[in-house]
């Protein structure tokens, strides 16, 4: 009877987690990137925000969700909104002509502001989905990226 007894709140407790953790992984969540590290205040701020590693972090054809905004006040925050829960990485721009690129110079390097999710160190190339991926597992998330300028 005892054994009985076990084996029922044994099933009952996996029960119970394995449906906490589908409601968990099923519900939709909304994001809000803060931007700073602005030079001025000249043009927009965009932010993407990438899914998966291919494309990230400057192939539009694999943007989830983008953004932009003029620059108002500093920081800029945007809001994403009915993302489901999983990884994502957000790069953001400081677009001061508008014409929607990551300006560069003949060298290659940018001529305007840019930056990630959780700030990873940059320096001779964009950082990889994994240094900048965030997760989204509860209904509100917030992160802070400080805008790098070469």
């Amino acid at each position: 009877m005892r054994q009985a007894m076990r084996v029922s709140l044994l099933l009952a407790f996996v029960g119970n987690l394995a449906w906490a953790l589908s409601a968990k992984a099923n519900f939709n969540g909304n994001l809000t990137v803060e931007i700073d590290g602005f030079k001025n205040k000249q043009g927009q701020v965009c932010a993407s925000i990438f899914a998966k590693s291919q494309g990230f972090p400057n192939n539009r054809d694999r943007v989830l969700q983008r953004q932009c905004t003029k620059i108002t006040d500093i920081p800029v925050k945007l809001n994403f909104e009915n993302l489901p829960a999983g990884s994502y990485a957000v790069a953001a721009m400081h677009d001061s002509n508008e014409d929607l690129k990551l300006n560069r110079n003949s060298l290659g390097m940018p001529t305007e502001g840019f930056g990630f999710s959780k700030n990873p160190e940059v320096n001779s190339s964009a950082p990889k989905f994994s240094d900048a991926a965030i997760v989204l597992a509860g209904p509100n998330t917030s992160i802070q990226i400080h805008l790098k300028y070469f």
